[in-house]
């Protein structure tokens, strides 16, 4: 399926969010998610299904001001 996953195109065979995070190789609970906009709780991710054209964002916290 192709997902735009931090605005770049992906081909990727997960069909749940936590299943692209683990099958992009992110790791770690203080990652934020977001599907299509809407933030996706971590206790959510393994039941958030993705449908093709999702727009995903990634995010994790950054040090310094």
């Amino acid at each position: 399926m192709k997902l735009i996953v931090n605005g770049q195109a992906h081909e990727v065979a997960a069909e749940t969010l936590a299943a692209l995070l683990s099958e992009l190789d992110f790791q770690g609970s203080w990652l934020a998610t977001a599907r299509n906009g809407d933030v996706v709780p971590a206790r959510e991710r393994d039941r958030c299904r993705l449908t093709d054209g999702d727009r995903i964002e990634i995010l994790s916290p950054m040090k310094g001001g």
